[in-house]
Formats: structure tokens, C-alpha cells, sequence
């Protein structure tokens, strides 16, 4: 299936092991709505395309197409992953505008809430992750945003990832204010601004937020997108609203579908009910040849709970998890093995270690109920009056360390247990915490964590399949593990014969498990034997002579202009991750993380 991509596309990498390196094939490219403004920069070869292959065939009946609609087009592609669910519907007041100051589709620009809507002006500055020490060239990018009151504005978190600078324009302005990041919420691609400017306030009136709109409800897209610099309005109704996946974010969160035009520059704008009240936030657009008008909105009850979070802890903790892998239970002799009397309930075939739920939960149980709401055999509870949702959107009504009941049946017999729910910890990132990638230069020797950005600037050449496959579908054992590849290897003499080695897991040094790549800095501080020996994945194996490779670290620094032979984050003494011992005897997880990644829907994370 062909794919339409926008020049200024954003590609988000999902988590299925994609033996494809062409981005046109792909049906699951976001294409980015914030409008990219043009540097006219030389890019390699690997990140000139604008798009990436996000699902294999297998999977494109799922979603054949979803584009997010408004990110900057970096330089260079950026792959991102999580899973979360739907927010918690709740219930949020109405705003003031009486009947008479209803909207009229006719009048719309005359509407006084048009005039808090704002043009977002980024300029970006992204890692190399390929060149951990250093950043690549700046792209600046456009989108939209607009004012919640309290002096701050919301907006899409890709419209100002990696942002060096972010300035924003009223409706009739033709001044710019430099505004700042407080916070993003990855997972829900949410951000909120502030500016200090009193100025840009005079006269501002801040929206309201409605409530969760119902099918069919008449819906306008205010933005700035592509075309020309001033204000956009779009019109379309509501085709659908049920749990999607989030391109940026790569989560599970409840989202609206609309068929209202939404382009490049629309991302972090609002959509607005026929009230003037606003129901949610444009982000995504699909798109391919099967397809048309089809975007998407974050709702209000996704919004609330972002703005709960970050007023709750001063920042933004994330959606929790359960941490499980759920089988439907539709077949009736699989109900009848399990000893389930009744049509409902999914099967348990994997917990993760790192979650909570491994105290409570064992595979072979079945989830019946959660908060006592029971959950169907298609994995699907009641939503509203006459719908059904997900079972993941219950998950997603929850904040971080909050505990959710569920009721069970093993081995036939019912019990109630209590699980607490967090963020779910990723043995491979989607995003860089801080921003900037760790790493450690030995003798020449680049060592960095793998990360999706990486498999994605890198386009996944040279990154192995058995690796690539792990990175895929591996769990975590414990928190804070992590897979460390060697890069790419600084030619030098101390390390002649290893320069062709890149992207492979080193698995050991001088005989010990790595646990993450702190613990290799540590590891080799502490070491004073003669050698340094790291043993990679394929059994592989290189040795340095310790004293050699600490003469020539200063030179090779030198040579290739590298500022300092760690990240900083290095610097810091190490801490060890592994509260129970017995989590390094257990084997890295085969489980896929999704049902996205096997093109089968009888499985899926919560």
C-alpha cells in the first residue's frame, strides 16, 4: 500500500522487526503538521527519506495508514515507542459562552475564541545518536497552539521536541514572543508554554475545555498549517472515537477521528464543537491511497489528565501500565480448559518482570473484572451508553501509583487482588531522557545504549537481525537494564583489527554481565587487571591492553574532535539497579510488545 508523506514528514518507528528499508511502503508513517522551513542543508543519504517503514505486511490490515500530522521534519528520522491507554473520561466544566454566543458556521470568523489560538514558531536541535558527543544542525519548524489560561499556552510535544528556541504569534500580530517549555508528555504528545511577556496577554481570552463529543457531532479545526501565515479553519464531523495509537508517543490513548482537513502546521491547534468549546487537540493524520480526510484529535479527558499530572508532582510521571501480555478468550472450549463459567475475561501469557503485577499475577490467570467493571472475552469494556472500548482505556483512567482491583479466576477459583500501576519501563527507549544519548569512548571504542532514534538514524543497515529482533521484542528483567551496542570503533593503533566493528551488543566485560551502560563505565574504572576484555553477542571478542588504552584515549580524543571521552551523566557514581539477584538468571523476554507487532489481534499489552 502506497503511502502519501508530506515533504515535512516526522517518521515514528513501531515496534515490529521490519526487514524492509524503504519508508514508501510503509503504511504507518506520521507525517509531521508542523510546517518545516526550509535551511537547505546536505543530509547523509540515511536520513534524506521522509518517511519510514513502521509495520511489516502483516500487520497493515491494523493500520494501514496513520500519519501524525504535525511534527518538524528533522534531519533525521526519529523512532519513538511506549505504551499507555486512554485517559479517563472526566468530566469537564462547561465553558461560559451562553446560547446567544453560540458559533454560527457561517460567522465563524468572527468567533472571539479564534483569537486564542496562536502560531508556533521551533527551532530544533536534535542528538546525533550516531555521534553521541555532539548535536546535528538546527531546522526550525511552525505549528499551532493555544492559550488554557494560568499564562500558559498548550500545544503538540513533537511541535517543540529538542527545542533551542520557541517563539509564538498572536492572531493579528505581527510580533513574536519567546516563549518556554515547561513540560511535554511524550506518550500523550501534549506540551504546555509559557510566555512572561505581559503584552502578549492584553485582551487574551483563554478556552475552555468541553466535554468528550459524541458521533457525528459537528467539529472545526482552527490552526496555522502549510499554504499561507494566517489563521486556518477547517469543518468536518466526528467519524469515530475509540483507543488509537499515538504516533509521536508510539502509546495506546483514547483519540478522536475526524474527517475535518488537517494538515502540516495544524499539530497543537484546537478543535472546537459547535459551541465554541474546545474538545480536543489536532495531532495525527492517516494517510495513504485507500484513504481520505481521515485526522485525529486528542480529546479533552486526555488533556485533563496531562494537566492533573503535571499539577499533582510539578511534572509530568507518565500513563501506567499493567505490565501484562492478554490473550482473548472467545474460543468457548479455550474458556471451558481455563475453567471460566462465563463469556468474559482475557487470559494472562506474559507479566513483566519490572512491573508490579508479577507480585500478584501468573500466567494462566484470567482477568475478569477491573474496579469491578467486567471485561469481555474480546478484551473490551463498556463505554458510555450503548459503545465499547478497549480494555486498556480503564488502564489509562489511572495516574502513576495509583492501585487498581482486579478480580481473577485461577485455576478456577475467583480471588481479588491489587495491583499497583506504573509507567512501563522500556528496555529500549523510544526517548531520550535529558535529551542527549550516554556513551563511553574506550581506546576507540564508542559505546552508546541502543535506543529506537538509533535503530532509525541508522536506518536499521547495519544493525544485525538478532539484535534488531531483541531490541523488538525483549522485555526488561529489571528496571534501568539496558542493551549496549559498540557504536562504531575511532581507528587508532591500539585497537588495529576492530575497526569494522559497529552496532553489536557487547554482553560482558572481563567476564561480567552488563547491566546497563553505567555499569560498563563503572566496571572498567574499577578494572586494574592487564587487559580489557569485552565480549560481544556471536561470541565474539575484543582485548585491549589497559595501560595502552589509557595512553592513547587523550589522542584519539584529539584526533576526531571529541570533547570528553563519557556523557556526563557518567560522571555520577553508579548505583545498582538489581534489587532481587534472581532477575539476571531469567532469559531476556520473546514476548512481542503489542499486537501491532505480529499483525494478530488475539494478543495485546495492557
Amino acid at each position: 500500500m502506497a503511502v502519501s508523506v508530506a515533504n515535512c514528514s516526522f517518521s515514528v518507528l513501531n515496534a515490529s522487526v521490519k526487514l524492509q528499508s524503504s519508508c514508501v511502503s510503509s503504511p504507518w508513517c506520521f507525517v509531521a503538521a508542523s510546517q518545516k522551513k526550509s535551511l537547505n542543508l546536505k543530509r547523509k543519504s540515511s536520513r534524506s527519506d521522509s518517511s519510514s517503514p513502521i509495520l511489516n505486511p502483516e500487520t497493515q490490515k491494523n493500520y494501514p495508514g496513520r500519519v501524525r500530522d504535525d511534527s518538524p521534519n528533522p534531519p533525521q528520522k526519529m523512532a519513538f515507542k511506549a505504551f499507555g491507554s486512554p485517559k479517563k473520561e472526566k468530566k469537564e466544566p462547561l465553558s461560559d459562552f451562553s446560547r446567544d454566543q453560540q458559533t454560527d458556521p457561517g460567522k465563524i470568523h468572527d468567533a472571539s475564541f479564534l483569537n486564542a489560538v496562536v502560531k508556533v514558531y521551533c527551532t530544533h536541535t536534535a542528538p546525533d545518536y550516531s555521534l553521541p558527543w555532539q548535536k546535528q544542525r538546527q531546522w526550525s519548524s511552525t505549528g499551532s497552539a493555544f492559550m488554557i489560561g494560568d499564562g500558559k499556552l498548550l500545544t503538540n510535544a513533537h511541535c517543540v521536541e529538542h527545542d533551542t528556541q520557541v517563539k509564538v504569534k498572536r492572531r493579528g500580530d505581527d510580533r513574536k514572543y519567546v516563549a518556554k517549555v515547561l513540560v511535554r508528555g511524550v506518550d500523550c504528545d501534549i506540551a504546555l508554554l509559557s510566555v512572561e511577556s505581559e503584552d502578549f496577554w492584553k485582551g487574551a481570552e483563554p478556552l475552555r475545555l468541553g466535554h468528550l463529543p459524541r458521533l457525528q457531532d459537528s467539529v472545526t479545526v482552527v490552526g496555522y498549517p502549510l499554504g499561507g501565515d494566517t489563521i486556518s479553519v477547517t469543518k468536518g464531523v466526528v467519524s469515530r472515537i475509540e483507543v488509537t495509537s499515538y504516533a509521536h508517543g508510539s502509546s495506546d490513548l483514547l483519540g478522536i477521528q475526524i474527517d475535518a482537513a488537517i494538515n502540516p502546521g495544524n499539530s497543537g491547534g484546537p478543535a472546537f464543537n459547535d459551541q465554541g468549546e474546545c474538545i480536543g487537540v489536532a495531532f495525527q493524520v492517516y494517510r495513504s491511497e485507500e484513504t481520505e480526510n481521515i485526522g485525529y484529535v486528542i480529546p479533552t479527558t486526555v488533556v485533563s489528565h496531562f494537566l492533573t499530572d503535571y499539577e499533582r508532582n510539578g511534572k509530568y510521571t507518565g500513563y501506567p501500565c499493567l505490565g501484562v501480555l492478554l490473550q482473548k478468550l472467545e474460543n468457548p472450549a479455550l474458556r471451558e480448559c481455563l475453567k471460566v463459567p462465563t463469556n468474559e475475561g482475557v487470559l494472562v501469557r506474559r507479566v513483566e518482570p519490572t512491573s508490579d503485577a508479577s507480585k500478584v499475577l501468573k500466567e494462566g490467570d484470567v482477568i475478569v473484572s477491573f474496579d469491578d467493571l467486567h471485561v469481555g472475552c474480546e478484551g473490551t469494556v463498556p463505554f458510555r451508553s450503548s459503545e465499547r472500548i478497549a480494555f486498556r482505556y480503564l488502564i489509562s483512567q489511572k495516574f502513576a501509583g495509583d492501585i487498581a482491583e482486579l478480580g481473577i479466576i485461577r485455576a478456577g477459583e475467583h480471588k481479588k487482588v491489587q495491583v499497583v500501576l506504573r509507567p512501563r519501563v522500556h528496555l529500549v527507549p523510544y526517548h531520550i531522557d535529558g535529551g542527549q544519548p550516554s556513551y563511553i569512548i574506550v581506546a576507540g571504542l564508542v559505546f552508546t545504549p541502543l535506543s529506537e532514534p538509533l535503530i532509525e538514524e541508522e536506518c536499521e543497515d547495519t544493525i544485525g537481525l538478532k539484535l534488531l529482533t531483541k531490541a523488538r521484542y525483549s522485555v526488561a528483567r529489571f528496571r534501568g537494564e539496558q542493551i549496549v551496542i559498540l557504536s562504531q570503533v575511532l581507528a587508532n593503533e591500539v585497537n588495529i583489527g576492530y575497526e569494522d566493528m559497529n552496532n553489536q551488543q557487547v554482553l560482558k566485560f572481563n567476564g561480567i554481565p552488563i547491566r546497563n551502560i553505567h555499569h560498563l563505565a563503572h566496571l572498567i574504572d574499577m578494572c586494574k587487571d592487564k587487559y580489557l576484555v569485552f565480549e560481544f553477542e556471536d561470541n565474539y571478542v575484543a582485548v585491549l591492553e589497559r595501560e595502552a588504552s589509557n595512553s592513547a584515549s587523550l589522542c584519539i580524543l584529539k584526533d576526531y574532535g571529541i570533547p570528553s571521552e563519557r556523557s556526563a551523566d557518567l560522571l555520577e557514581p553508579y548505583v545498582d539497579p538489581i534489587d532481587d539477584t534472581q532477575a539476571l538468571d531469567q532469559g531476556i523476554g520473546d514476548s512481542p510488545v503489542s499486537n501491532l507487532e505480529i499483525g494478530f489481534d488475539g494478543l495485546v499489552w495492557a
